[in-house]
């Protein structure tokens, strides 16, 4: 009956590593707390296999050596309760000496000291760099509306034109997708920039949410108004086709908010902006930044133009943010030269910048065509008519 009893309390193998059952000391049924020398047991029973032990005791059952232990009777007849836990499968052999304890109790503790102090060397966010991340976060919150709900607001072409559109785009994006060339498809009239004043007002949009942004990075609305007008002139389509990379899909090769290669080319931009212009999508898409990178990326782009010298201080204050943030937050294997690719993709934004400024002189150089452009996109951008 008693070894009947003690195979079931004894743990099941296979459901001792499952958190969801109940772990039952198998000496008294109370809440158990791990393996202790050799059996599932509580606390209360691990001391008293231990002591007994040690002090090789010899106990006698007043009654009929059969008493069933349980949690509110286990000090009752302690005779019965250690041939409780030599039946359930508890050894003296498990049991630590003293020496073998301190020791043990020794290593534990180098152990957290060594914890301790490689936690303590690790880099971390300082009060005031977790506070420009904060400031950064909330002016991407106030001037980046992820619905593009505003959109519904420019000027499109018309409807029928528009549908007619979706094939043309859907063989756009399979090209991309196969990485081969991205070449106009046949059925497109590109004589027609059908699209040019929808793009017009949705670049006008987007360059006044960079302004937003701009002024409330710490120190922006320090400089002069001549700096911060030639910053702005300088990296607001750096800024817009970096922040455009929250809504591309790799999927789709495109952007959620219904813009895609085929729109930009019938609003007068060709492919040598639009190629360099996805694949910089594609592989900044996959680095997988975190939106306080990201944010950190904005402010840098925005603070770095090559004609302004003395922002550099701005510039390696933002860098330090960014460096600190990837070490104590961006887990590996994604934060290997994380910063160093993120560097590179300004590079790669200067050289987009300096096609859609050729793309656009072009474009604007004709009356017709600068007529659709919105007054805010002609004084950034420049108006090649007098």
């Amino acid at each position: 009956m008693e070894l009947m009893e003690a195979r079931t309390l004894l743990p099941d193998p296979a459901n001792e590593f499952d958190r969801n059952v109940p772990r039952i000391c198998g000496v008294c049924g109370d809440k158990a707390t791990g393996f202790h020398f050799n059996a599932m047991t509580c606390e209360g029973c691990k001391g008293f296999f231990r002591r007994s032990m040690k002090r090789k005791a010899m106990f006698t059952c007043p009654f009929n050596s059969d008493c069933k232990i349980t949690k509110d009777n286990r000090r009752h007849c302690q005779a019965c309760r250690l041939k409780r836990c030599v039946d359930i499968g508890m050894m003296k052999e498990f049991i630590l000496t003293d020496e073998e304890v301190q020791r043990k109790r020794e290593m534990i503790t180098k152990r957290k000291e060594e914890e301790a102090l490689k936690e303590s060397m690790k880099p971390k966010l300082s009060e005031e760099q977790q506070r420009v991340i904060d400031i950064l976060l909330e002016a991407h919150r106030k001037t980046y509306d992820p619905t593009y709900s505003d959109f519904t607001q420019f000027r499109v072409c018309s409807r029928t034109y528009f549908l007619s559109l979706n094939s043309s785009v859907q063989k756009t994006s399979r090209l991309l997708l196969l990485g081969g060339p991205l070449s106009p498809p046949m059925d497109i009239n590109l004589s027609h920039l059908s699209m040019l004043p929808h793009l017009a007002d949705l670049v006008s949009y987007s360059i006044q949410k960079v302004i937003g942004f701009a002024k409330m990075i710490p120190g922006f609305r320090d400089l002069t108004a001549e700096d911060q007008i030639a910053l702005l002139k300088s990296s607001a389509i750096e800024i817009i086709m970096l922040r455009s990379n929250e809504s591309f899909s790799l999927e789709d090769m495109a952007w959620s908010c219904g813009v895609c290669s085929v729109f930009c080319l019938l609003a007068g931009h060709n492919l040598e902006l639009l190629e360099p212009l996805v694949k910089f999508q594609v592989s900044l898409k996959k680095l997988n930044l975190h939106v306080e990178e990201h944010v950190l990326l904005m402010g840098i782009c925005i603070l770095s133009p090559v004609t302004i010298r003395h922002l550099e201080p701005g510039i390696d204050r933002l860098s330090e943010v960014l460096q600190t943030y990837i070490l104590c937050k961006h887990p590996p294997p994604g934060n290997r030269l994380l910063y160093a690719k993120m560097i590179q993709k300004l590079a790669d934004l200067r050289s987009l910048n300096e096609e859609h400024s050729k793309q656009y002189r072009c474009l604007s150089f004709k009356p017709e065509h600068s007529m659709q452009l919105t007054p805010l996109v002609l004084e950034v951008f420049g108006n090649e008519i007098s």
